[in-house]
């Protein structure tokens, strides 16, 4: 059994049918096991031997037939977690009023280029095949910002997370 975190697109906790009972219910009833949640964002973590991609088609296709939403839906080891928090990408910084460290999930690899130009407030701090790791300087530009240009150049298929929501998951899985 491996530790995985199905990170969910577009969560809103104030959607009854988004709760985390839910979300757990869903997971649990798609034959993952351990079944937890981590704050009301859509943060999923559980243990499984299934074919990851199998995982996400099965929960992507499980949000709309049992709870009447869609949400794009990617998943991360915890092998993978700790590996991103392992490259310390953020290292000296501290997330907090003035400053927003976010990690961005892409559902697919990123392309080589997609950052065309520097952002004001919004400063790329590191990246791998599947993350992107940023600092927004919340004085100048709001936490969101970050996530609207990110699309503009990668499209939908990511979700983005705080580095202390990020630390929150992998905990979580024990």
């Amino acid at each position: 059994m491996a530790w995985y975190a199905a990170l969910l697109r577009g969560i809103a906790p104030t959607n009854p049918a988004m709760s985390n009972a839910n979300l757990r219910a869903v997971a649990a009833a798609e034959g993952l096991e351990s079944v937890a949640t981590v704050i009301s964002s859509g943060n999923l973590v559980f243990e499984t031997e299934r074919d990851p991609a199998e995982v996400e088609a099965a929960l992507e296709a499980a949000w709309p037939r049992e709870l009447g939403f869609e949400s794009m839906t990617t998943l991360r080891s915890r092998e993978d977690l700790e590996a991103i928090v392992a490259l310390d990408p953020f290292r000296g910084l501290e997330h907090g009023p003035r400053s927003y460290l976010l990690v961005t999930f892409a559902k697919h690899p990123l392309p080589s280029t997609f950052w065309d130009a520097a952002e004001q407030g919004i400063d790329l701090v590191g990246r791998t095949d599947r993350e992107v790791f940023t600092v927004t300087d919340t004085t100048i530009r709001e936490g969101s910002a970050t996530m609207s240009l990110l699309e503009s150049g990668v499209g939908k298929q990511i979700t983005s997370r705080t580095w202390l929501t990020v630390g929150r998951i992998l905990a979580r899985m024990g």
